[in-house]
């Protein structure tokens, strides 16, 4: 026996009323929907309240994903800034220590360019000198402090002539020989040199002793007026030394005097010039030991 045929619609009242009531829905919703879109066109702001209101709800959503967006970027720019300061600082030290290069060799040139210019003036200066020689060598071992040049009588040199650098005076020609000649340095025990304070005229000895110090020696005794600092010069008296050369400065004060360094340290000194005597018929009229201790 054949099935029987599906049963229309009409057949069944709750069939009937869902068809009625979806064509009823869609209707109603049409209408509503071309109303809106009426006054949409006709009064924009119609709806600002209620597209106001929506976005008031989605706020919060929103505003988490952007916070997430832009707590991932900025994790991401800090990763990439520390990697790049890590390079950077690389970099920069790398700069720093060869600007520290650069500065140390244009140190070193100007010193050399100074040194030159201290040669210069030694060849230059208002007594011309006898000559201009290196110190070759110098005593260590003993309490005695000589130095060695490396001209000596084939250039002219004589006992006596005071020899300096471009500081100061270091001491003078104790002998010659044919291309060398012997110095007794300030510092020697056995060194007496003539000096006056800069400032005025305070005269006092400058003596050796044998320590790389010298011991100033004041000729009037009583109120010591000496400060430290004073610069010491060559007085001229004895007739070896020319007046007003540098000698020594004071670095402590004693009860006749006081002790002084040399201001041309002979150590640190590469080359040197001999000059004449400052006056010879003085040197050679000393008849006395006292007197030729004097020229010293």
């Amino acid at each position: 026996m054949a099935p029987p045929k599906s049963r229309l619609s009409g057949h069944s009242k709750k069939a009937q009323y869902s068809v009625f009531t979806g064509y009823l829905l869609a209707g109603l919703g049409a209408l509503i929907g071309a109303a809106l879109l009426v006054i949409s066109l006709a009064q924009p702001t119609a709806f600002s309240t209620l597209r106001g209101g929506a976005a008031e709800i989605v706020r919060p959503v929103g505003e988490a994903t952007s916070v997430a967006r832009s707590s991932n970027a900025s994790i991401w720019e800090r990763l990439s800034a520390y990697y790049r300061a890590g390079s950077q600082n690389v970099a920069l030290r790398e700069e720093v220590e060869l600007a520290r290069i650069r500065l140390a060799e244009a140190e070193s040139v100007a010193q050399e360019n100074e040194r030159l210019k201290s040669l210069l003036s030694l060849s230059e200066s208002e007594i011309e000198p006898v000559a201009v020689s290196r110190i070759v060598g110098s005593s260590s071992s003993s309490s005695r402090r000589f130095a060695y040049l490396g001209v000596g009588r084939n250039a002219g040199i004589t006992p006596g002539m005071p020899v300096r650098s471009p500081r100061g005076v270091i001491g003078r020609v104790l002998e010659t020989s044919g291309n060398t000649s012997r110095i007794l340095l300030l510092t020697d025990s056995e060194s007496v040199l003539p000096v006056r304070r800069a400032s005025d005229e305070t005269v006092a000895f400058a003596e050796g002793r044998g320590d790389g110090l010298l011991r100033i020696r004041l000729i009037n005794l009583g109120i010591n007026p000496l400060e430290l600092g004073d610069l010491f010069v060559t007085s001229g008296v004895g007739g070896y030394y020319r007046p007003g050369v540098a000698v020594a400065i004071l670095t402590e004060r004693t009860q006749d005097g006081g002790l002084a360094r040399l201001v041309a340290d002979p150590s640190g000194t590469d080359f040197v010039s001999i000059e004449p005597i400052s006056q010879t018929e003085a040197v050679r009229g000393a008849e006395t030991p006292a007197e030729q201790d004097l020229g010293q």
